[in-house]
């Protein structure tokens, strides 16, 4: 494995779940994405100028930010946010470098439209907001910067899936990605 080749960690602490102190769940990062974009996406990260949870709060003038992430799409980074209201669904582009709503468009087919519908059941459940389990998880990682957060239901209960970024590392070639499953 070269030196830019990411390695996957998974990373462990304990939460605040429903009504209990839950503990995460260890999970593989598992990434649709080839190499190629994963290496696109780590190298585009350094250009941001804002965080995840700063798109998450831009994202919120357009509805209930249900989830979002950082993705390369034709060689671009951009910071995509799920939105709901009024039971309609949205995605939010956050602009990257100002934290300001670029555009957004309608949800209404489609994966993108199942996707949205599962994360919306899973944050109507949750007792805390998409931004509050992001924060807790960045305070509790240090250094890491998030690159996405994405909530689903297992056993009924609501958790949030949230990829880590090492930001220490970004430098040297090697990125440590932690992917942790947090009760909101």
């Amino acid at each position: 494995m070269t030196r830019r080749k990411m390695l996957l960690m998974t990373g462990g602490a304990t939460v605040l779940g429903l009504a209990a102190l839950v503990g995460f769940v260890d999970q593989n990062v598992i990434f649709a994405a080839d190499d190629d974009d994963k290496e696109a996406l780590i190298k585009l990260m350094g250009t941001s100028k804002i965080n995840l949870q700063q798109g998450l709060a831009a994202s919120e003038q357009q509805g209930q930010p249900i989830s979002a992430k950082f993705e390369v799409d034709e060689g671009k980074l951009q910071l995509s946010v799920y939105t709901a209201k009024d039971g309609k669904f949205s995605e939010v582009l956050v602009d990257y470098t100002n934290g300001k709503v670029m555009k957004a468009e309608p949800i209404t087919e489609g994966d993108d439209l199942a996707a949205a519908k599962l994360q919306s059941a899973a944050m109507a459940k949750a007792k805390t907001t998409l931004k509050e389990a992001v924060d807790k998880a960045v305070t509790q990682s240090g250094s890491a910067r998030v690159v996405s957060a994405v909530p689903s239901l297992k056993d009924g209960r609501p958790l949030v899936t949230i990829a880590l970024v090492c930001t220490e590392n970004l430098s040297s070639g090697v990125v440590v990605v932690k992917s942790a499953k947090d009760g909101v």
